[in-house]
């Protein structure tokens, strides 16, 4: 969301300049002139506006886009860039000093607004949607949170570069990251995630060796702790049964190729694996009703946007996230 909000006050900035451009050499002194920048003005700053939007109401990154909300948004920008042709054809003088003043000042405030909106998402916070079952109930379809990027260090812009780490990621972290794919034309969990951001708890660190029995997962040789978090159903489980070639398991695993071999096998049977260096291993708190590490593989760390922090909405959901 981030890069369209930057997009959005790179057009309207933009826009701005070339208005001074032409009020400096005295190209909009005409009414048809005139007319046609008010329109050009009300059909521009309307498109942004439901650009963001449908995306804002589309439901996450890598989600199809609502071709019918945006259709119907084009045809209400381009049925007020029709009225405000015919009323910048009409315009006195005055009515049009007062009508550029109001638009520009518009303009200013779309940019502006856009650029420090953008530099927050990017830095410091982002807005994340619950799209699907797999954190229930800690986290419920519906749930609309914030996500905290800045807790794990800041990312330096177009680099995976990043500073300032006043918190180091561990086991129990709830994580927003973006689904490593490579390609859309990779499947997991029963389609391209491609795009898509996920949200998931951290089960391993980099260097620990990750196994699922029954359902369970296993660290290290040890089983982890049950958590009140935790949720499974009473399920006829998978067997435990061990690979006869782990480095061909490895290899599927960490190219997010497993499932594509095993499927939902890998929900009670899974492993031993190794968790990459600069990869984390995680898994849906709802653990037999989630597609996650023991499917497409490991969490690459430059795929983690941040650490999911507070849930805003609905109201009766209102709460921190542990």
């Amino acid at each position: 969301m981030e890069q369209r909000l930057f997009a959005v006050a790179c057009i309207m900035y933009a826009f701005t300049l070339f208005t001074r451009y032409l009020n400096k050499k005295n190209k909009l002194n005409s009414n048809t002139s005139f007319a046609w920048w008010h329109a050009s003005f009300l059909f521009i700053i309307l498109s942004c506006a439901v650009y963001v939007l449908t995306f804002v109401m589309g439901g996450g990154a890598g989600e199809p886009l609502n071709w019918s909300r945006l259709v119907w948004g084009i045809v209400l920008s381009l049925g007020c860039a029709i009225y405000g042709l015919l009323k910048g054809k009409k315009a006195t003088d005055d009515k049009r000093k007062k009508i550029m003043k109001a638009d520009l000042e518009w303009s200013n405030t779309v940019y502006f607004a856009g650029f420090v909106a953008s530099v927050v998402m990017f830095f410091f916070i982002q807005a994340f949607k619950i799209p699907s079952a797999s954190m229930r109930y800690t986290l419920v379809e519906g749930d609309h949170l914030f996500v905290n990027k800045a807790v794990y260090g800041f990312r330096v812009p177009f680099t995976k570069v990043r500073f300032g780490a006043y918190e180091q990621i561990k086991p129990g972290d709830i994580i927003v990251f973006q689904f490593p794919a490579k390609d859309r034309s990779q499947q997991n969990c029963g389609g391209s995630q491609y795009g898509k951001d996920f949200v998931k708890r951290i089960i391993a660190m980099p260097g620990d060796t990750v196994q699922v029995k029954n359902g369970r997962p296993w660290v290290n040789g040890k089983e982890l702790p049950k958590q009140d978090y935790e949720v499974y159903e009473d399920l006829e489980r998978v067997p435990y049964f061990e690979v006869d070639d782990k480095e061909e398991y490895q290899n599927l695993w960490e190219d997010h190729l497993l499932d594509n071999y095993l499927g939902i096998e890998l929900r009670d049977s899974f492993g031993p694996v190794v968790v990459p260096e600069n990869s984390y291993f995680a898994m849906g708190d709802n653990r037999d009703n989630s597609c996650d590490s023991r499917f497409w593989g490991p969490v690459p760390r430059e795929n983690i946007k941040g650490k999911a922090w507070f849930v805003h909405w609905p109201l009766n959901r209102i709460h921190w996230i542990k």
